[in-house]
């Protein structure tokens, strides 16, 4: 079972929370403590459905109650198929009241990747509807299935015949008449959420992110107010990490958490859903962002914040956006999944000009950023360096992962743990900071990180295909696309292709484009020279796979 909030209770603080001056332990502690102070305020809506805090509490607690049941360690990664739905967000928080950590995925993550997860995450169980249920039908993993009329879990998990010497298994049920020992409180250093991001050598990695980085993301954040009087849009697929700030920023602030619909939502889908639900902070990938803004930038007016992110801002949008929204406060923030969500934002000023870019800002509470150079030393003021970034939103490494781990999060003789990007910035002489680029080649499209060298690994297995490099080009709209650039051997199978990159990949990772080349340019180093890659042409229907 788990054990009730006491709210009269005043919990010792452990190193994680009190240092930061965070006064609570835990996702599930402080979201307790908003509970017992306005458990009749809805929490979270959507499908018409509706949840107060107290309701949410509730379920919850009883729905960790069944994955206490089930044989859920503290520790235990559980995956979490579900589409956007109140059932979600009960099972996220039921997930960390058990102790254990949710691993959440795409409906549409694509059958050879979501097999790689669950074998790599050793998933111990899956939390889905009907709709993740059928995607997880081929794959071996135990399943739980959100129930929709007592709001209770269903398993589904064929019954095996008992063995009454055997000890119970992991995830297994409790032998008839006993009931689960209660579930331990998670602590600070406790892992919340694992979130599988690109790899460049084509195996994803999972960042294992803590209670106090998500707690230090909402909790008191400089870069927004949040409280009762806001409404929040879940809309971010719950496997990208502007969810985290989306679900936790509502529900551990005492906001509501207003879920979109599952599936797309256009341009026009999503101006009509802010009018109707009353949104007042909405974030937003800055591809949706300019998006929105080329299709009807007024439709973001009523909005009290606009954040957007995920890469780089166009500045001619923030200006069309001004001038169709003076009053709304628009925040550009930057962060990567490694370091939970934010790590620098820029509240951008009414009267801003920007001569340059966007900027990314100045660290997030709790957070600190310093420029290196290449062998680690800080650069001079008003030099390029490398981003790296400290504090209580950085995670705890890469999941099995010791060798990728001690390379990018490196700590320092004060043991502090700096997380390096990989991101090229400038700090101006009044601290904030500038995005320059990537040091390596990876991107950002629609908000998602790629790793080219993972597509680039997968395009090189499939013959006739022999070298091959992955690029994001700008189509004849203007609109960011990925580009593979392959040298052949023989004929291409573009359906073979196609069919096997959608197996293996997201859709957001399989290359619009592909252009045959003689050779790929090389520099002098010996490296893929990206920057010579020929500008493709978009005209060319035999370029499309």
């Amino acid at each position: 079972m788990i054990l009730p909030y006491d709210a009269g209770a005043e919990r010792p603080r452990r190193a994680g929370g009190a240092d930061l001056g965070i006064p609570y332990d835990s996702v599930p502690d402080a979201f307790r403590r908003r509970a017992a102070r306005t458990p009749a305020a809805v929490a979270v809506a959507g499908a018409g459905e509706e949840l107060t805090y107290g309701e949410l509490d509730r379920r919850s607690d009883a729905w960790a109650d069944v994955l206490v049941a089930r044989g859920m360690l503290p520790g235990d990664r559980v995956l979490v198929c579900l589409e956007r739905s109140v059932s979600l967000v009960v099972g996220l928080l039921a997930i960390l009241k058990a102790s254990a950590a949710y691993l959440p995925v795409d409906l549409g993550e694509a059958p050879a990747r979501l097999s790689g997860i669950i074998a790599d995450a050793d998933v111990r169980l899956a939390l889905c509807d009907e709709a993740g249920a059928g995607v997880l039908a081929t794959h071996d993993v135990p399943v739980l299935l959100t129930g929709r009329l007592d709001g209770t879990p269903t398993d589904t998990t064929p019954a095996a015949t008992p063995d009454p010497t055997a000890p119970t298994p992991p995830g297994g049920p409790l032998p008839p008449g006993e009931s689960p020992a209660p579930a331990p409180r998670p602590r600070p250093e406790d892992v919340a959420c694992v979130m599988y991001t690109s790899g460049s050598t084509g195996r994803p990695k999972g960042v294992l992110v803590p209670h106090r980085a998500v707690l230090n993301l909402v909790h008191e954040p400089n870069y927004v107010t949040l409280d009762a009087r806001d409404r929040l849009l879940q809309l971010a697929p719950v496997a990208f990490d502007a969810a985290t700030f989306e679900i936790w920023g509502a529900l551990l602030n005492g906001a509501r958490l207003e879920v979109a619909p599952p599936g797309p939502l256009g341009a026009a889908g999503l101006g009509g859903l802010l009018r109707e639900r009353g949104i007042t902070v909405l974030w937003l990938t800055a591809a949706l962002f300019h998006r929105q803004i080329d299709h009807d930038a007024g439709s973001l007016g009523p909005l009290r914040v606009l954040l957007a992110g995920g890469d780089v801002l166009s500045v001619e949008h923030v200006r069309r956006l001004r001038a169709a929204a003076p009053d709304l406060r628009v925040v550009n923030g930057y962060g990567p999944t490694e370091a939970t969500t934010f790590s620098l934002c820029h509240r951008i000023a009414p009267d801003e000009e920007f001569p340059r870019s966007v900027p990314i800002g100045v660290p997030v509470q709790g957070t600190e950023a310093q420029l290196r150079d290449d062998s680690g030393a800080v650069v001079s003021e008003g030099a390029e360096g490398e981003l790296w970034v400290a504090g209580a939103g950085v995670g705890l490494g890469y999941w099995r992962r010791p060798d990728l781990t001690a390379e990018r999060f490196v700590t320092d003789t004060d043991g502090r743990t700096w997380y390096r990007t990989g991101d090229l910035a400038r700090r101006r002489a009044d601290g904030v900071h500038e995005f320059l680029g990537r040091i390596d080649g990876q991107v950002k499209l629609l908000g998602h990180r790629v790793e080219p060298g993972e597509i680039e690994n997968l395009l090189a297995e499939h013959p006739p295909i022999g070298q091959a490099a992955v690029g994001v080009r700008t189509n004849l709209v203007g609109d960011p696309k990925l580009v593979a650039w392959v040298t052949l051997t023989g004929p291409l199978d573009r359906r073979a292709l196609r069919a096997r990159l959608r197996r293996e990949l997201p859709e957001y990772m399989v290359p619009t484009l592909f252009a045959a080349v003689d050779a790929l340019p090389v520099t002098a180093n010996g490296k893929v020279d990206r920057n010579a890659l020929p500008t493709p042409d978009w005209r060319r229907k035999e370029h499309y796979v």
